[in-house]
């Protein structure tokens, strides 16, 4: 079975960091691609950072530029998201999600729709 599972959310104060992680099984992890996505309270789920198939592009909203980085582990089958400065309207549930290789995902943005499998989401909180 495939699953994707999201983890590391969490309640923090204004300007304090987190890791999230993303925990894959049951496909080649290191064929797919992953992006990491967001739905705010009240808002549509929108991209926040998704990478090329080949890695060779990298997109990050522009909301978390600077101060989000990704990367991935292939030998642990795992992604992460590290989210520095965090800013209350960064609160949301954070989702990964695992595309085959497709040439539509080229590092621009994050075409949600392009994504196979989505894990279960973790809740980010950030408190002023």
């Amino acid at each position: 079975d495939v699953q994707l599972q999201a983890s590391g959310g969490g309640l923090v104060q204004a300007g304090g960091s987190l890791r999230l992680s993303c925990a894959a099984s049951g496909f080649p992890f290191d064929r797919y691609t992953i992006g990491w996505f967001r739905q705010a309270p009240g808002k549509e789920r929108e991209g926040v950072s998704c990478i090329s198939s080949g890695s060779s592009s990298t997109y990050y909203a522009d909301s978390v530029k600077g101060r989000f980085t990704r990367s991935s582990d292939n030998a642990k089958n795992t992604a992460y998201l590290q989210m520095n400065s965090l800013k209350p309207e960064d609160t949301a549930v954070y989702y990964c999600a695992a595309a085959r290789p497709n040439p539509w995902i080229d590092g621009s943005s994050c075409p949600m729709w392009e994504y196979d499998f989505w894990g279960q989401g973790t809740l980010v909180t950030v408190s002023s």
